[in-house]
């Protein structure tokens, strides 16, 4: 497939970016600085844009089967979801349907999952602004006609890519709310071919 990979410079771009190489996949990597993405691949295109900007995004998306979103800013609020909605309005001007999105576990219906230190702690006082932000993207991609699907990660680890892992859990199951950054990558790559995941929003954790 010919996959987008806006924030492909991140924690977790990089490894979608380089895990969708190793699938077989043509990926087109979108960054502010084309001089961050070290890979060279016959398979990898690198565009410089802002992903704030649909007018820049465009061009990258074109002949692009789908999109995976994934961009982050810390504890920072407004990137997510202003970049989300910023690609949400490229796509159906290049005529993209298929929309993959990292969210965050905790946002939306999933927030019963988290203990009493994420619900109160992290997301209600030390993370709120990034917590709000994921709560306006969600609402951007749900709204947005497309067929996406959004990913809810547990907090990021930088343990390797096991494959093993737990998702589309309900509330009664048993985690331990971390996931490895590379095992977040691996399920994102995973939704590319997985029609079942359309309109739905799994949450990711060992």
């Amino acid at each position: 497939m010919n996959v987008t990979v806006i924030g492909a410079t991140g924690t977790v771009g990089r490894l979608v970016v380089e895990q969708a190489l190793d699938a077989g996949h043509a990926v087109t990597a979108v960054t502010r600085d084309h001089s961050k993405i070290d890979t060279r691949h016959e398979r990898l295109t690198v565009v410089e844009a802002d992903p704030l900007d649909p007018d820049q995004l465009t061009p990258a998306l074109a002949g692009a089967d789908a999109v995976i979103v994934a961009l982050g800013a810390g504890a920072k609020g407004g990137v997510r979801a202003a970049g989300t909605i910023a690609v949400i309005e490229a796509m159906r001007r290049a005529g993209v349907r298929r929309l993959i999105c990292q969210s965050t576990l905790g946002a939306g219906d999933s927030r019963p999952h988290l203990n009493f230190w994420w619900r109160h702690v992290m997301f209600g006082l030390l993370l709120r602004k990034a917590y709000a932000d994921h709560e306006l993207q969600e609402a951007a991609v749900r709204d947005s006609g497309l067929d996406w699907t959004i990913v809810r990660p547990a907090a990021f680890t930088d343990g390797p890519r096991t494959g093993n892992y737990q998702h589309g859990f309900d509330t009664r199951a048993s985690i331990t709310l971390k996931i490895s950054r590379a095992d977040v990558a691996d399920y994102l790559i995973g939704r590319l071919t997985d029609e079942s995941s359309l309109h739905k929003a799994p949450g990711l954790s060992y």
